[in-house]
């Protein structure tokens, strides 16, 4: 069995300067990846884009695979945030004016640096970040449960755990997919459109 990849840092910056050498060392990162991909991001790279020595990296970063990681839970966290800060006001609204807001918080939260979210989604398995994911599509079901629940009669199933289980992981794989394969589809009226209505059909008393 191959070691396991260390994917923490290996301290934290104390200093406002090696805070912005830190910033200038993920700023490099995330642009390598998009640009070049995961296999073409060298430490000796990331550090030449940066402007940094190698040496001044590995002081804060044993590996690529924690750069990538912390450029990961930032992300994640980007994500979260769009969804926390607005989903609480949905159990006011009328069902199908509430599945719209939630998919539109969803897009909204793919939509976070779509091109950076591409390449967290094929190299998860590899920086060992996958039950971080898991985490926050847990804690997305919990907050759609919380609006479900308010929303009451209104909604037609009695689990409604499993009713958010379904709608969640519904509209992660759609709008998931239109930012890996189709872009272009991300926020457009035409594809917000067709997955309220899969969503607000399942939801309808």
């Amino acid at each position: 069995m191959p070691p396991r990849v260390r994917t923490s840092p290996r301290k934290q910056p104390k200093q406002r300067r090696a805070s912005v050498t830190v910033e200038a060392i993920l700023t490099a990162t995330a642009r390598i990846l998009v640009r070049d991909g995961f296999e073409r991001a060298t430490t000796n790279r990331i550090a030449d884009e940066a402007g940094v020595s190698v040496g001044s990296l590995y002081q804060y970063f044993p590996n690529k695979e924690a750069l990538v990681a912390v450029l990961m839970e930032r992300h994640v966290r980007e994500m979260y945030a769009v969804l926390e800060r607005e989903i609480a006001r949905l159990s006011s609204l009328p069902l199908r004016r509430a599945v719209r807001e939630l998919v539109d918080l969803m897009v909204q939260a793919h939509a976070v640096e779509p091109k950076l979210h591409r390449v967290f989604a094929e190299q998860v398995p590899r920086v060992g970040q996958l039950k971080r994911i898991v985490e926050v599509e847990r804690r997305f079901e919990m907050l759609t449960r919380d609006v479900l629940e308010r929303l009451g009669d209104r909604v037609r199933p009695r689990n409604l755990a499993m009713a958010a289980f379904v709608v969640i992981q519904a509209v992660e794989a759609l709008t998931h997919a239109a930012v890996l394969y189709h872009p272009d589809k991300l926020g457009s009226d035409e594809f917000t459109d067709e997955v309220v209505e899969l969503v607000g059909r399942y939801l309808a008393a």
